[in-house]
């Protein structure tokens, strides 16, 4: 059995889009750029705010990028919660991997204290073994470090864990940390990206990530 599910959390657990797009869209008009629509942020974002940033004023100079930053950090840090929701079927799937004692990571892009403060809202009372967001000693994902830091902390064979994610950069990381990938559609990125990126296992429904415990090798 898997004894670890290492979760990306925007995408994945929650759906975090429309928090993303108005933060970043706050951000712009503060600085007297244009918005974007909503819609356009599933393709912005996955890489780290920083390159959120980017995406939506790539224009901009890095000074001008820092200030956004600043600005977007500043309202995200108090809206985060606003709209977000866990997906259909997560704090089921959660509690049922639990209740098989498989130990929960959380593994993203998303700025530490952001990952932690919307965990803890959404999951309160789930343990999670490591929340590992971006920090500036950490490269961001598709680099694996993230997921060597959560089996430093939580050790674990490689062939007991599972990596659950909705992005090519989600596939990409569990390639290169050689753990096995599970891509999800319900989140941000088509399913021909997910094929693509060479998910090991492709679902459309949480409960259907229960058929991949068996250890596979």
């Amino acid at each position: 059995m898997k004894r670890l599910a290492i979760f990306d959390l925007d995408g994945t657990l929650l759906n975090t889009i429309t928090d993303l797009g108005a933060s970043t869209n706050f951000a712009l008009a503060k600085m007297g750029y244009p918005e974007h629509p909503l819609s356009a942020y599933n393709y912005m974002v996955g890489n780290g705010v920083r390159k959120l940033m980017e995406r939506a004023r790539p224009d901009a100079s890095p000074e001008t990028i820092d200030e956004l930053l600043s600005h977007f950090r500043a309202h995200y840090d108090e809206h985060c919660t606003d709209t977000t929701t866990p997906y259909s079927g997560i704090p089921e799937l959660l509690a049922e991997l639990a209740a098989r004692d498989v130990s929960l990571a959380v593994a993203t892009n998303k700025y530490q204290s952001a990952a932690e403060k919307i965990i803890g809202h959404f999951f309160p009372d789930v343990r999670f073994e490591a929340v590992f967001g971006q920090i500036p000693e950490r490269p961001v994902k598709p680099d694996p470090s993230v997921v060597f830091a959560i089996l430093s902390q939580y050790p674990t064979a490689k062939k007991d864990v599972l990596y659950i994610g909705d992005s090519a950069v989600d596939m990409e990381t569990a390639r290169r940390a050689c753990i096995e990938s599970v891509g999800v559609t319900w989140g941000f990125r088509p399913v021909s990206e997910l094929r693509k990126a060479c998910a090991d296992h492709v679902v459309s429904k949480p409960s259907e990530i229960l058929k991949f415990l068996d250890v596979k090798i």
